[in-house]
């Protein structure tokens, strides 16, 4: 294209089309996925705690304002530090983004892990893409053996840290993504080459 006025605003246009057709596709795989272990009305209550802070925040903001809050899920009774990294290199742009980081226990937690260890190697950059790319790979094992004490999040977890810590750097969410389908067939469960898991 052109670098003029008119090529210029193709590209934009043709961006614009792009992140519409994303959010669309983002959208409707979210309504395959289990319902989130937390009552929405309690996260609502919770949200409103929020509004003390000034959003964008960083997760150890929200920690420090309101880190022993409790949220209870079907799993048990969390803290809200227990499912936030206490790290200033995770933010939020709203109080909405952190209701829905800590409606799924299970994965808040083991981001916590993660993000912690990539704040302890300030050569571990953390990307929004990777972020949400690690999030969904715990969120596909959280569907897939949520009957087996999420064994699968946990071990997944570990290995990125364990990475992290040796190589000082975070993996790709590709090698995440292959590692999760390792962990998911050499311990019985299916997982097809269209699934996000199957690499």
């Amino acid at each position: 294209m052109a670098d003029n006025k008119n090529g210029r605003e193709a590209q934009a246009q043709n961006e614009e089309r792009r992140q519409r057709e994303r959010a669309i596709t983002e959208e409707l795989e979210r309504a395959d996925e289990p319902e989130p272990p937390v009552d929405p009305t309690q996260l609502a209550y919770f949200e409103t705690e929020l509004d003390t802070l000034e959003f964008p925040a960083t997760a150890a903001d929200v920690v420090a304002t309101v880190g022993d809050h409790e949220i209870e899920s079907v799993d048990g009774t969390y803290t809200v530090a227990d499912l936030l990294p206490d790290a200033k290199i995770e933010s939020f742009d709203s109080p909405a983004e952190v209701r829905t980081r800590v409606q799924r226990p299970t994965v808040a937690g083991a981001m916590k892990r993660v993000v912690e260890a990539a704040d302890e190697h300030q050569s571990a950059s953390f990307g929004a893409s990777q972020r949400d790319g690690y999030e969904r790979t715990f969120r596909e094992l959280r569907a897939i053996d949520a009957d087996d004490d999420d064994e699968g999040i946990r071990a997944i977890a570990d290995w990125i840290i364990e990475r992290t810590h040796e190589k000082e750097t975070l993996p790709g969410s590709r090698d995440v993504r292959r590692q999760a389908a390792k962990f998911c067939r050499s311990n019985g469960y299916s997982v097809r080459n269209d699934e996000w898991l199957g690499i």
